[in-house]
């Protein structure tokens, strides 16, 4: 299939999206932009919230992982299931009954000014770089497969596809973004479907022998029980609980969505239904990548990682309509991510570091303006950040999301836990020090750990290589840390609250 005509199917999309939003986003307010004021459908929200949760990286990474870890990622879902629970009935209560636009609020009432800042901060840095990573994905897709071909640079691609979004975020915020998500979601969802059948239908097996055919090749193993591994169940399981808790549940972008929502009742039912919705729609996924790795052995194709699924369907391996179907798929799993991280990073800021909703002297129209500046200043962060990741070009980009958010996270989960679970007041001052020195002692661990992957990725050469390599033979012997080091950066946060706080006098 020819790029041109690809390129005139995204198009397409786009202009269904900008239609959705310029109706949706009429006569939108500040509140409309920040909460959707609170008036949005419970089902809607929970439906457009898996194109959320999953994002471009489940649509390509997910199933790039089975060639190598079998199933495996399912032990992070399970963990996942298990963390949104908590969500529902730990932290939902208490942002209803606190009435919070922003969840940071929580750590000004808790804590104090300083707290409160530094966990909107730990937020607008984690949700830029998790979803910048996400963008670099999809962006870098439609750019090897369609406008590399037609001479359109990285760059201009993604400056497009910047004001693209700008444009159907700009005005209407979460009010909008309710709608295109659920809009988005239905595409994601069908092309992933829709791509399974093909190959289905190109192999000749029915579900059945689907199962068996993936057993006999190995791919269907989900349990590691290597203690040692850094895939071992119980701290994928676990870390998976906590990466949804943090990425979830103490994340401004998802949590505006939810505290949209009329009832708390509603939010409640929202995520407990998304809950349910992703146990499927991953093994899904993994299913698809059992299949494409199949289809890749049976026609000698070496692909494997990111590269399978676009490679597959962009190939010229499969038809045409497939082609298709992928380009608005993967374009659908973008977005619910990239908009939603955009109008909530705006809304945090405004908020927790401008203080535009405790602003009684400007009018609306100033602090609409000052809202709009805020949301263009973020679009050329992701922008620069964007092409920081073209530069890395990791090839399994999933791997770099979760490493990330143990790192900017972690402080996040340390300060919450601290304030829910204890009574203690801290010296909110020194609140920002303990946030920052947590991560960067979790990063001295982590590279002496997994000194192989940092050697690599940074290139570091000897002696200093050597001396990692050595270091982490003589400390750890084969035990690799993983996702886990999210729960150790929140226990060493929590750690250093409790050494400058002291007994409530309350």
């Amino acid at each position: 299939m020819s790029p041109q005509l690809l390129l005139l199917f995204v198009s397409g999309y786009f202009l269904l999206l900008l239609a959705v939003a310029w109706y949706t986003s009429r006569n939108s307010s500040n509140d409309a932009f920040f909460i959707g004021n609170r008036n949005s459908n419970w089902k809607l929200v929970a439906f457009g919230m898996v194109g959320t949760s999953l994002s471009g990286v489940t649509f390509v990474s997910v199933p790039g992982t089975v060639g190598s870890g079998g199933f495996g990622y399912y032990q992070v879902v399970i963990g996942y299931f298990i963390g949104y629970f908590a969500i529902a009935f730990i932290l939902l209560p208490l942002y209803y009954r606190m009435q919070l636009t922003s969840i940071y609020r929580f750590l000004e009432e808790r804590f104090g000014p300083v707290s409160y800042r530094t966990g909107a901060l730990f937020f607008i840095i984690s949700r830029s770089l998790g979803a910048t990573a996400r963008m670099y994905l999809v962006i870098n897709i439609l750019q090897v497969f369609i406008l590399d071909s037609m001479g359109i640079p990285f760059i201009l691609t993604t400056f497009i596809i910047l004001v693209l979004i700008l444009l159907y975020t700009f005005e209407g915020g979460v009010k909008t973004i309710v709608y295109t998500d659920t809009l988005q979601t239905s595409f994601m969802l069908g092309g992933m479907l829709i791509c399974t059948w093909a190959l289905m239908d190109k192999l000749d097996l029915n579900l059945t022998q689907v199962f068996s055919v993936l057993g006999k090749e190995g791919y269907t193993r989900m349990f590691n029980t290597d203690i040692n591994s850094s895939g071992f169940f119980l701290k994928q399981i676990l870390g998976g609980a906590f990466i949804t808790i943090t990425m979830t549940g103490l994340d401004q972008e998802m949590m505006q969505k939810n505290i949209s929502v009329r009832t708390l009742g509603g939010s409640q039912k929202n995520v407990v239904t998304l809950s349910f919705i992703l146990l499927v729609v991953n093994i899904l996924f993994l299913l698809l990548g059992g299949l494409l790795y199949l289809f890749a052995a049976h026609n000698g194709l070496e692909l494997k990682g990111d590269d399978i699924f676009p490679g597959i369907a962009l190939g010229n391996h499969l038809s045409g309509a497939i082609g298709i179907i992928f380009i608005i798929g993967l374009i659908s799993a973008l977005f619910p991510s990239a908009d939603g991280a955009l109008t909530a990073m705006t809304s945090s800021f405004c908020i927790d570091i401008l203080g535009i909703q405790k602003d009684t002297l400007s009018s609306d129209d100033v602090k609409k303006r000052k809202r709009l500046k805020v949301h263009l200043t973020f679009a050329m962060i992701f922008f620069v950040l964007v092409l920081i990741f073209k530069w890395i070009d990791d090839k399994s980009i999933i791997d770099v999301i979760l490493k990330l958010a143990g790192y900017t996270y972690g402080p996040l989960l340390g300060m919450f836990a601290f304030g829910i679970f204890t009574r203690r007041k801290i010296r909110d001052h020194l609140a920002i020090w303990v946030c920052l020195l947590s991560p960067v002692l979790i990063l001295c661990l982590d590279m002496v750990n997994n000194s192989d992957w940092f050697i690599r990725k940074l290139g570091i050469t000897d002696p200093v290589a050597s001396w990692l390599t050595s270091t982490t033979g003589i400390i750890f012997g084969n035990f690799k840390l993983g996702i886990e080091i999210l729960i150790l950066n929140g226990m060493l946060t929590f750690a250093g609250l409790w050494a400058i706080s002291k007994k409530s006098d309350i």
